[in-house]
């Protein structure tokens, strides 16, 4: 394409979830609501564990981180999604669409290997009770939480620097209700073989080593829950267990299902919906699971409620 007769775009119209006029008004109060149990889910489990000693354990190390990017991932977002919904003019310039991919990127890359530590976490835990203590330690913790930002930086980087690189000319119409990046490709003007290549990249090696690392934790675990002789031991074990791998299965299955599938107007429609249950159902999944299937968590909201005569 000749590119010098053409007009840059300079700002993007966002379709969103759907083009339905009577839809809009239940899907704002819909996402408003998880929204809100979302936040508020996340803020108390990140405030309970810094006010509560007994919570500073590996545990809730990686938990505190999840619901730290928990938090941020659906603030990068949502917040547009609602205004979507009762805006008539469904913009967003350029420069925010950028800074939405590289920030959307970072924290889904992240959450996916926080929950791969957390999958290591519980296999040291349940496996090895005896190590626990000397094998999770702070510094190892730290390692592991350092070691997901850095990759998050790096995969959010790459894809930033190579969206950036592409021209957008006439077509500036995202079939997304966020700048995602399969809908973006679709509009450039230039070649887009170096994104795709990063994407199928970045995405095999972020939703293939850390599923295949929580398996392998898992199927161990399974293991050791199967040989526990108390019932209730195994109960509990598996009860905690189970739900983890619930929100995981959701998490990587959803976004295997965009990163992974040929493009067309009928798959971007379906990455939509798909894409609803990695960026908003599993953040607001995550606090419930932890924390209302949780004595510890109870505990410390009681204790934190009381010490403050709420």
């Amino acid at each position: 394409m000749d590119l010098a007769n053409v007009s840059f775009v300079t700002e993007f119209i966002l379709v969103g979830l759907t083009n339905e006029p009577e839809l809009q008004m239940p899907l704002f109060l819909l996402f408003l609501g998880m929204y809100m149990v979302t936040v508020l889910g996340n803020l108390c489990l990140i405030i309970l564990t810094l006010l509560n000693s007994h919570l500073h354990t590996p545990m809730y190390f990686f938990l505190f981180n999840l619901s730290f990017i928990d938090l941020c991932y659906c603030s990068v977002f949502t917040p547009q999604m609602l205004m979507n919904f009762v805006l008539r003019e469904k913009v967003i310039s350029y420069m925010e669409c950028m800074t939405q991919v590289y920030f959307f990127c970072f924290f889904v890359v992240s959450e996916c290997y926080v929950l791969t530590s957390m999958a290591c976490d519980r296999y040291m835990a349940i496996c090895n009770p005896l190590l626990y203590n000397v094998v999770m330690s702070p510094k190892l913790c730290l390692i592991l939480m350092f070691g997901s930002y850095f990759i998050a930086f790096s995969n959010a980087i790459a894809h930033t620097v190579c969206m950036l690189r592409l021209s957008f000319c006439d077509a500036n119409t995202i079939n997304h209700y966020f700048c995602d990046i399969p809908p973006l490709l679709e509009l450039s003007c230039t070649s887009t073989y170096a994104n795709n290549l990063v994407i199928y990249v970045a995405a095999s090696v972020n939703i293939i080593v850390p599923t295949s690392t929580i398996f392998i934790s898992y199927g161990f675990i399974l293991s050791s829950i199967i040989g526990i002789t108390s019932s209730e031991g195994r109960s509990k074990a598996f009860s905690t267990c189970s739900s983890h791998f619930i929100a995981v299965f959701l998490f990587f299955g959803s976004g295997a299902l965009v990163y992974f599938k040929p493009s067309s107007a009928g798959s971007m429609n379906e990455g939509k919906i798909s894409s609803v249950f990695y960026t908003n159902v599993v953040p607001m999944m995550n606090p419930l699971i932890y924390s209302l299937r949780n004595k510890d968590i109870k505990v410390a909201l009681r204790k934190t409620l009381t010490s403050r005569n709420f």
